[in-house]
């Protein structure tokens, strides 16, 4: 069971990017963080008890990964930048780095980028299964898709 909520770690990216960050770009960071906490945090697919967050899951939307709660709301600043400032959220040191490490690595690219590198990733893949790309979904992104895409980049 986890101790943080999505908002709080969307909060947590907001700060850090300074009003550069849009909410695809947003989503996918958060996904990442998300992702990189479950590979992190666990030992095996058969038991994923350490999550960053157990308020929200993503589903394979046409743009990648996202939360719907995250998606509705944000989605009124649409492609531009979300100005809201925010307070960083406090975590605990292990959280922290791996927020740190998924800043460095994911945030240097623009939301474009970041959708297509979730567009080439199994989880997402395997959530929207035989849909073509335009096609709507709102089917769930497994965790245990989501670890065992990831833990091969680190193993």
């Amino acid at each position: 069971m986890s101790q943080y909520t999505y908002d709080e770690v969307a909060d947590w990216f907001l700060a850090k990017g300074e009003g550069k960050i849009s909410p695809k770009k947003l989503q996918k960071l958060v996904y990442y963080a998300y992702a990189w906490t479950l590979t992190l945090l666990n030992d095996s697919a058969e038991n994923l008890t350490n999550k960053l967050f157990d308020d929200g899951r993503f589903e394979a939307w046409v743009h990648g990964p996202v939360i719907h709660g995250l998606y509705n709301k944000y989605s009124k600043y649409g492609f531009n930048n979300i100005s809201k400032s925010k307070t960083r959220p406090t975590f605990t040191e292990d959280i922290e780095d791996v927020l740190n490490q998924v800043w460095d690595v994911y945030g240097k690219y623009n939301a474009d980028q970041l959708e297509s590198m979730t567009h080439q990733e199994s989880p997402w893949k395997n959530a929207r299964k035989d849909l073509s790309p335009l096609d709507s979904s709102s089917n769930f992104i497994s965790d245990k898709d989501i670890f065992n895409c990831y833990i091969k980049r680190i193993a």
